[in-house]
């Protein structure tokens, strides 16, 4: 693997077993790589299998054959809990939905997984204000996320995912659930901070206009990159 690249999946396969003994081939001869610092969108439509591509990506699933290298370690060789431990520090998620624990404010959102990763409370709360500012939250990071709207949650969904500083950030269909407006704003935030950070990031959408503000895209379909 060469040290430019963040992640590097080398002809990865994953299938799941039907219930009538058959194989579902997902992901059939995956290459792919991210490199440093490098915005790199997959392009796939629903049912494609991209969801699959990140949870192997983020360590989240094992291959069923190739390998998974991220920061040039080959993540196939690693048990369960060295693979959960490399996922917590190098690697981000964000999701269409965006997954913030609803009895906690902004604030705390963004601090909770400094914390599990061993930060001290103050440097934590330090950095998520910092983050919820650059999103645009200054004013709202004592609100639950049911006071918050869907534009709102989604930004803090992407300060808490870079709350850690990962060298790796995967998303998929960050602003699928928004309206093309506010999407276009969260967007624009997500791939400035993103920028800001110099971070590496794999993001998934079926829209190709977004797709075209990043470094360079590729397109999934039938469980291949084309």
């Amino acid at each position: 693997m060469s040290e430019k690249n963040v992640l590097e999946l080398q002809q990865v396969v994953r299938h799941y077993n039907t219930g009538d003994g058959d194989k579902l081939e997902v992901l059939k001869d995956i290459n792919l790589t991210v490199g440093r610092g490098e915005l790199v969108a997959l392009v796939a439509p629903s049912g494609t299998g991209k969801s699959t591509l990140l949870h192997v990506a983020g360590l989240l699933e094992r291959p069923d054959g190739g390998n998974v290298l991220l920061n040039g370690i080959n993540c196939n060789n690693l048990n369960d809990r060295k693979r959960t431990l490399l996922r917590r520090s190098d690697v981000g998620f964000v999701y269409q939905f965006h997954h913030l624990l609803p009895e906690f404010t902004a604030m705390e959102n963004v601090v909770m997984p400094q914390l599990i990763a061993g930060i001290s409370k103050s440097e934590a709360k330090r950095k998520a204000s910092e983050l919820l500012d650059k999103v645009g939250l200054s004013s709202r990071v004592d609100h639950r996320p049911a006071k918050l709207s869907g534009g709102e949650q989604q930004r803090v969904a992407i300060a808490r995912a870079i709350a850690n500083s990962p060298s790796l950030l995967l998303a998929d269909e960050p602003t699928g659930n928004l309206d093309p407006e506010t999407a276009d704003i969260v967007f624009n935030l997500f791939i400035g901070l993103v920028r800001d950070q110099g971070l590496s990031a794999l993001i998934a959408t079926h829209n190709h206009e977004l797709a075209q503000r990043m470094d360079r895209m590729m397109v999934l379909g039938n469980g291949k990159i084309n």
